[in-house]
């Protein structure tokens, strides 16, 4: 009979450590062993043995195939595939060295495999795009995701219809923590050392939702509310996500975590309360953020949502921005045209609100082919709570139709006819006003004049044509 080879799972119970939130000591302290010992078994220096998978598999509440499928096979066959790339052709790569470098040194292996799939996806995505000029970002999976949001208006009725049944069974049972214990879930709020660079994580082993006690109020909620969309929404966000049948994992993943935020947000701000709300209050921000217990950012999301058949509000468009002009995050319910490509118009005031941190700044827009539209701007902040934490400023802007902005307490009693608008573009790239003087690059067709003799006020004058 043949001898049974060491099972060495380093990199697969790195993993699991990461993804539960675990430091080496409190892993250790699970499972009790000593944190050099599970050093040594991360780094395939011990074979796991039987005993200590049924450790894994009883504390943390795992299948045991799941924990002992072969990682050592799966990095060589991985590794191997990336040596085989015409870059390494001159160099002798035995299977012996190859498959050594894998069992023996696990976090090589992946360093290198994470550092040629970088390299392969950005030589593609150059290739694509020098090939088909900008459409070949699209594949990316930021913007796929960003399109598919986009294309469902940002909502989602099967979502928002189960997350109003669970705010009604949260309201009755006391609140989500109440609700949550009576799943046999406790909620604790712990300090952010203890929580291991986390915001939320779940301790499955104990039943525990455990949550940074240095947040807000607000974010409190969202984490717990989002924490709520995974498990009892589970089943509802995957059957979306499947329907779609994305392409790349990557844009999987990314429209999972959107839709759970989706999700947290419809359950704080339950869909035929909050409409309402919002509309009795002239959609005034603070107010129903005051009203929901929610931040700005949040509430001025869910506005971008109310598409409910036979309920519809007032359709925005939301956008957030960084200080670098850089967007993080895009939701359309209003058809506006943004840029997928090239940055934004500096006109707008989405990119001038940061000389005015937390004021509220409202402008008229008016599109180059006479789309006229009313925009909220403000910004926001992100990680306080405590010292030496790093503190994230962004701007997020909110946007209406122009003959839709009398609604708003912003602009109340205002018809947006007779309001002379800021003349914006959707990019320069794509922006035909010759006199703009916040012009960066040219348009797309129009041929820069060669005037030696004359500078105009204008960054470029062109040719006619």
């Amino acid at each position: 009979m043949a001898e049974s080879r060491p099972l060495y799972l380093g990199p697969r119970l790195r993993r699991l450590r990461r993804e539960l939130g675990l430091t080496q000591q409190a892993m250790a302290d699970d499972l009790e062993i000593s944190p050099s010992y599970v050093a040594l078994l991360e780094r395939n220096q011990r074979p796991v043995t039987a005993d200590m998978l049924l450790r894994l598999a009883r504390t943390y509440r795992l299948d045991m195939a799941d924990i002992a499928g072969d990682d050592g096979e799966d990095y060589a066959r991985r590794v191997g595939e990336v040596l085989r790339d015409p870059l390494f052709a001159d160099i002798d790569l035995p299977p012996l060295e190859i498959a050594d470098l894998a069992m023996s040194f696990p976090g090589i292996s992946e360093a290198l495999l994470r550092l040629h799939g970088a390299y392969s996806r950005e030589s593609q995505a150059l290739a694509e795009q020098r090939a088909s000029g900008p459409a070949a970002e699209e594949s990316e999976p930021v913007r796929e995701a960003q399109r598919f949001l986009g294309q469902s208006r940002n909502y989602f009725h099967a979502l928002d219809v189960r997350a109003e049944e669970l705010a009604a069974e949260i309201e009755q049972a006391g609140g989500a923590a109440a609700w949550l214990g009576a799943k046999g879930v406790r909620v604790r709020f712990l300090p952010p050392d203890v929580m291991v660079d986390s915001l939320r994580r779940f301790d499955r082993h104990n039943q525990q939702l455990l949550i940074d006690d240095t947040l807000g109020p607000s974010s409190r909620a969202f984490q717990i509310a989002t924490h709520i969309a995974h498990t009892a929404m589970r089943s509802d966000i995957v059957s979306v996500v499947r329907a779609a049948a994305f392409a790349q994992t990557t844009t999987a993943t990314l429209v999972r975590r959107a839709l759970a935020g989706y999700a947290a947000a419809a359950i704080l701000m339950p869909y035929g309360r909050f409409a309402r709300a919002a509309e009795a209050r002239g959609y005034d921000i603070d107010a129903l953020g005051a009203l929901f217990g929610a931040s700005f950012e949040q509430v001025a999301h869910r506005l971008t949502t109310l598409h409910r058949p036979g309920e519809e509000r007032v359709p925005f468009f939301f956008l957030r921005v960084d200080e670098a002009g850089n967007v993080s995050k895009r939701l359309d319910g209003a058809g506006f045209p943004f840029a997928a490509h090239g940055g934004g118009c500096p006109l707008w005031s989405v990119h001038q609100v940061f000389r005015w941190p937390g004021e509220i700044r409202t402008q008229w827009l008016e599109l180059p082919d006479g789309q006229r539209f009313f925009s909220i701007a403000r910004t926001v902040t992100s990680g306080e709570g405590r010292y030496g934490r790093s503190r994230v400023t962004r701007a997020v802007a909110l946007a209406c139709a122009a003959d839709e902005a009398d609604k708003l307490v912003y602009a109340a009693g205002v018809k947006g006819g007779t309001v002379a608008g800021t003349p914006i573009g959707v990019t320069c790239r794509l922006c035909q006003r010759a006199e703009c003087a916040a012009r960066s690059v040219p348009p797309i067709g129009r041929d820069v004049l060669a005037d030696d003799y004359r500078r105009a006020a204008q960054p470029y004058t062109f040719a006619e044509s």
